[in-house]
């Protein structure tokens, strides 16, 4: 039975009155990237920003990926990988530094910055306590727009690389103790952690943070006997939360530091720079008094360290000793697992890359979200971050002044 109409419907039929179904439009004015994955050349560095998998996803959605010969070979990914997954595979550092955006690990040497073209974008370490004012006034001398990943906030505050990377430091650590702590390996020959009728292993960890708290999760299932020294109370009372065990803990206070280092068989340093300025908390004499063979594994090197006898080291001679202490001072922990890093630091950067896109590009994106921001320290020629400003006595920009006169 046809349904009967009323007149005013009619008229609204016959008149287009009607309201019309109709598709909206799908906007195409999504950015493209130009990116480019150099192959690392410091501190015999084996990861890679990107996996094949995240470079097909890239490329899928439009961007265009060109990758340095056996940049991934460290983390066991061909070239045929990411020529397969869309990347073009170029075959020196002069054609991979074309690229508009550049996307590394380490930052990067001067003989890389002199390939860099003016204008382009940087994003990788800064490891700051490593650098010096020429690296920042060659950075700005090319008006490069550079970011710090581990200076790169999410949406609540947090830190998602330097997250990643530390549960990755202090799951390894202990590793690298026990490798120290070995005969084979010129160690004292104990075994990390303990077993029945024998005393466990000493542990001193100084800082209550991320790595810490792996780092402590790990020597506690070995059995070693640990304790955890920092300055900050809520940091404690957090570790000690997160770990939901009763483990003894105390703010750095010196004479009970150094009793307890005289105890320890092994220390790591785990203490973040703050406000770009590291401190050594560890004194040279409280060095001198601990056991001997005993182990100093300093994670926080990259940032200056917190032990003052702690130097750099490479993974080809990662170990020194000093007033008979071994001491371990190789600053890319992470690049011992480089697979697992790089996968970690692939899932951080794709959907930031991707969402970046969506903004229209690197610069929008930056003055789109605050805490993409913090992670810039250059912007056209001039230095942005004040904590560097402070280290090396240099003139700072205020970005979000910048960010004013831009609109």
């Amino acid at each position: 039975m046809t349904k009967k109409q009323s007149g005013f419907a009619k008229l609204a039929q016959e008149s287009g009155l009607y309201t019309q179904e109709k598709l909206l439009p799908v906007s195409q004015d999504k950015y493209s990237f130009f990116i480019g994955l150099p192959n690392e050349i410091s501190m015999q560095e084996r990861r890679i920003t990107l996996t094949p998998e995240a470079v097909k996803l890239l490329v899928n959605n439009g961007h265009e990926i060109w990758v340095e010969t056996k940049a991934g070979d460290g983390s066991k990914f061909s070239d045929k990988d990411y020529s397969d997954a869309g990347a073009k595979v170029v075959y020196s550092p002069e054609e991979v530094y074309k690229a508009d955006v550049i996307l590394k690990i380490e930052p990067p040497t001067m003989e890389e910055i002199d390939l860099m073209k003016p204008g382009q974008s940087l994003i990788s370490a800064l490891q700051l306590g490593n650098q010096t004012p020429d690296y920042v006034k060659a950075i700005n001398k090319k008006n490069i727009l550079a970011l710090a990943y581990e200076f790169i906030e999410d949406k609540v505050g947090g830190m998602p690389i330097i997250r990643a990377m530390s549960e990755i430091a202090g799951n390894t650590v202990m590793s690298i103790a026990s490798e120290c702590l070995s005969a084979v390996n010129g160690g004292k020959g104990v075994i990390l952690g303990g077993i029945t009728g024998v005393p466990p292993t000493h542990v001193v960890i100084i800082g209550a943070g991320t790595v810490a708290e792996y780092a402590a999760r790990a020597a506690i299932g070995l059995g070693a006997d640990i304790q955890i020294f920092d300055n900050h109370i809520y940091k404690l009372r957090r570790i000690k939360q997160a770990l939901g065990t009763q483990v003894y803990t105390s703010t750095i206070d010196t004479d009970t530091l150094g009793e307890s280092l005289k105890q320890a068989d092994v220390v790591i340093g785990a203490l973040r720079a703050e406000k770009g300025k590291n401190r050594h908390v560890v004194s040279e004499d409280m060095v001198a008094q601990m056991k001997l063979d005993s182990v100093i594994i300093d994670l926080s090197i990259d940032q200056g360290g917190c032990i003052e006898t702690s130097e750099l080291t490479s993974l080809n001679k990662p170990t020194f000793s000093k007033y008979g202490v071994i001491h371990y001072g190789v600053p890319n922990v992470a690049s011992r697992v480089a697979l697992t890093a790089t996968t970690a630091l692939s899932n951080i950067f794709t959907p930031t890359i991707l969402r970046a896109a969506e903004e229209g590009g690197i610069e929008e994106m930056i003055f789109s979200h605050n805490w993409f921001m913090k992670g810039v320290y250059t912007y056209k020629g001039s230095l942005t971050n004040e904590h560097i400003a402070r280290k090396f006595g240099m003139k700072c920009k205020d970005l979000g002044l910048l960010m004013a006169a831009r609109f």
